[in-house]
């Protein structure tokens, strides 16, 4: 089970934009593409085909998921993630510091 899934709120722990909050947009494995953070200037060429104009785009690059955290609105703060097995055997991912669950 996955700790970080798409439209998780994290905050980045590690990088030049540490500190930073933004949702996670994409999943790659063992990154994550979150928005508005690690912002890269891409040159592209134009393609008429899909109607895309050419220069420089700026857009976000993946992050490594170890350089994230789960942010906690209740503390504020980055917070470590766990897993709680329910009765029915559904698994639930809860803050480590308060047992509070995530995804409801």
């Amino acid at each position: 089970m996955n700790r970080i899934k798409k439209g998780d709120r994290v905050i980045v722990t590690a990088g030049k934009d540490k500190g930073k909050q933004g949702d996670v947009v994409r999943v790659l494995g063992d990154k994550v593409v979150v928005s508005n953070i690690n912002l890269v200037k891409r040159h592209t060429k134009p393609n008429p085909q899909i109607n895309q104009p050419g220069g420089v785009i700026e857009r976000e690059a993946p992050i490594h998921v170890s350089n994230v955290m789960h942010f906690n609105p209740a503390s504020g703060k980055g917070e470590r993630i766990g897993t709680k097995v329910l009765e029915d055997g559904r698994r639930l991912r809860v803050f480590r510091s308060s047992g509070e669950a995530i995804d409801a």
